[in-house]
């Protein structure tokens, strides 16, 4: 569907395209002074013009090109005492291990849970500690830790380690206090004004903390919280010939999964642990990793794509319609074959998972198209039924903001209350809006980040929930909708997209959430072929004025307005952008293009 206001010529419209098949302007990503910035990084630094180009559009300047294509942990890794309560958090788990104590950690059931309590259990267990660990079941305990968890893990353990949760759990760490138990939060999610009792909150999100850290993932954040650890051990002369101190770049692999995974912006320190991270991941040490990467049939060296859209998702599954421990379990584990047990449970879990999703969307979908209406007005869309599963709606979330541009919310109604989760558009903060629905007594409880929330919901204020969304979210929603344009790093032909090139552009990758994978047009291309591909997708070659092609694929296109013009366009010629894929198959190697948007080739004074 086409935005519901006209889009104006923008600024800086890429081959003159003010409408574009999907309903968007093109624009470069390059102002007059991106342009000038990517001249002097060609010049200066001797690199090629597209290289220049995708850099100066990511803000990286003459003085810190070559520190940006080589992301250094040494360079990047910040004092870990930047953060408030490290400290104590380090000295803390330092007299646990000399001392030998029980320690429990409770994680959570997604990839970065799961990630950031295998490399917890990973320094410790080398540490000489085999600590215990609860993952809590999605739909009965829900997210964080509960009363009931805390009891029954005081009774097996004195030190609780709760991460990438525990912020908000005041009730629960309440209980732990009751109990006795010592608790260390390792947290990334925003914070509330009162924090929780506890012996160290670790927190980059909380109000106190001045690290400038709040774009880690939690696993990423664990891993400073082991660098700070064994510090302190080694300035308490723990270590010996007999018991050597870990590397602690072995286990980047896990913490490149988590961050992946967890969407957040790959810049700075997270570029970093992605880098070096798929590096540790190639060496296939980890034995769990190594068998999910098997059951998922990933091919030759893993790259970020392949954690968010592989990897990921298979642990995941067993959080969201299985057994959430699997993850985990499967991440910490040093036998083969209960590796390869546990991979092949989530990998077949995972396609079930597939097919749970692909029902509760449609659903979803019509109820949005109905609420929404046939002009799709409307700051957000909110869906919820009886009887969808509670692990695949924020995924139908996902696809729900993808589908109609704008924050979505899936709801899995179930007796009195529903447990939901929201997805949002760049410039819309959904998690402090429903952080104030909850102030407001509009939630039983809801937390998140600026672009994913998760909430929970009595029935009977459903409504007022979706009024309150639509009112306080209208304003950064139509601001945000406004300037809905596709960002262009340049212009290319079917013949210059090489492998050679995708390996020159790596060089500024990883890329993902905050470092956008380069999109490139190429102008003036004829649609020489092109066909559905399964029941979601278009398949097409595109053969420029030279008579060179490429293969070329639209994603979730069929039925919609880009799919529908890439198939009338067949023998026509168009502009398309999108982004370059290596595609390896039988030890053969070639480029295609992933299709984001298309355009006529016509001048702009005939749009």
């Amino acid at each position: 569907m086409t935005a519901p206001h006209p889009i104006h010529p923008p600024e800086r419209a890429f081959l003159g395209v003010a409408r574009s098949a999907s309903g968007r302007g093109w624009r470069d990503r390059l102002d007059v002074r991106g342009n000038q910035a990517a001249l002097a990084l060609a010049q200066r630094r001797g690199m090629p013009e597209l290289l220049a180009r995708v850099l100066a559009g990511r803000g990286v300047t003459l003085d810190d090109a070559e520190a940006y294509l080589d992301p250094s942990l040494k360079r990047l890794l910040p004092d870990p005492d930047l953060l408030t309560d490290m400290p104590a958090a380090a000295a803390r788990l330092a007299h646990a291990v000399e001392r030998s104590e029980a320690i429990a950690i409770f994680g959570d059931y997604d990839v970065d849970g799961a990630t950031s309590t295998a490399l917890l259990v990973r320094v410790l267990r080398a540490c000489g500690i085999e600590p215990v660990f609860h993952i809590p079941d999605r739909l009965f305990e829900g997210y964080g830790p509960n009363p009931e968890a805390v009891r029954t893990l005081a009774d097996r353990a004195t030190l609780l380690v709760t991460v990438d949760c525990g912020t908000s759990s005041a009730e629960a760490l309440e209980e732990a206090r009751r109990l006795g138990f010592d608790v260390i939060v390792i947290d990334h999610h925003q914070a509330p004004e009162r924090l929780p009792p506890a012996r160290a909150i670790v927190n980059p999100n909380r109000q106190d903390d001045l690290s400038g850290l709040g774009h880690l993932a939690a696993v990423g954040l664990v891993f400073i919280v082991a660098v700070a650890l064994l510090r302190e051990l080694r300035r308490r002369g723990f270590w010996s010939e007999a018991r050597p101190e870990p590397d602690l770049l072995n286990l980047l692999d896990l913490v490149a999964l988590g961050t992946v995974a967890d969407v957040v912006p790959l810049v700075g320190l997270n570029r970093a642990y992605v880098t070096k991270g798929l590096l540790a991941m190639r060496k296939r040490e980890n034995v769990g990793l190594r068998a999910l990467m098997d059951a998922a049939r990933l091919e030759g060296p893993p790259a970020p794509w392949h954690l968010g859209f592989l990897l990921g998702p298979r642990i995941n599954a067993g959080g969201r319609i299985g057994d959430a421990t699997l993850g985990t379990r499967l991440l910490v584990t040093e036998d083969a074959a209960e590796a390869a047990k546990i991979a092949a449970e989530l990998d077949r879990l995972n396609r079930e998972r597939q097919a749970v999703e692909q029902a509760t969307l449609e659903e979803a979908e019509a109820e949005a198209l109905a609420a929404l209406g046939l002009e799709e007005r409307g700051a957000v869309v909110i869906a919820s039924k009886d009887g969808w599963h509670p692990g695949v709606v924020g995924l139908v979330a996902a696809r729900l903001k993808e589908r109609f541009g704008r924050p979505a919310f899936a709801i899995a109604m179930l007796g009195d209350s529903g447990t939901g989760s929201g997805r949002s558009i760049a410039g819309v903060d959904i998690g402090h809006a429903v952080r104030a629905a909850v102030e407001r007594g509009l939630l039983l409880k809801g937390g998140g980040h600026a672009m994913a929330a998760g909430l929970t919901v009595a029935r009977d204020r459903l409504k007022d929930l979706r009024a309150f969304l639509e009112e306080a979210l209208s304003t950064p929603v139509e601001a945000a909708r406004h300037v809905d344009w596709l960002e262009i790093d340049g212009a290319l032909t079917a013949g210059a997209a090489t492998p050679e090139l995708k390996e020159l552009l790596e060089r500024a990758g990883p890329y993902g959430s905050g470092n956008p994978e380069p999109v490139f047009a190429l102008p003036s291309h004829q649609v020489a072929f092109a066909d559905p591909a399964g029941d979601k997708h278009v398949r097409l070659r595109l053969r420029a004025g030279d008579g060179r092609t490429i293969g070329a694929i639209a994603f979730r296109a069929l039925g919609r307005p880009l799919g529908d013009a890439l198939l009338a366009a067949r023998g026509r010629t168009l502009h398309v952008a999108g982004s370059l894929m290596l595609n390896s198959w039988q030890g053969t190697e070639r480029m295609e293009l992933r299709v984001l948007d298309a355009a006529s080739a016509e001048p702009l004074a005939a749009h």
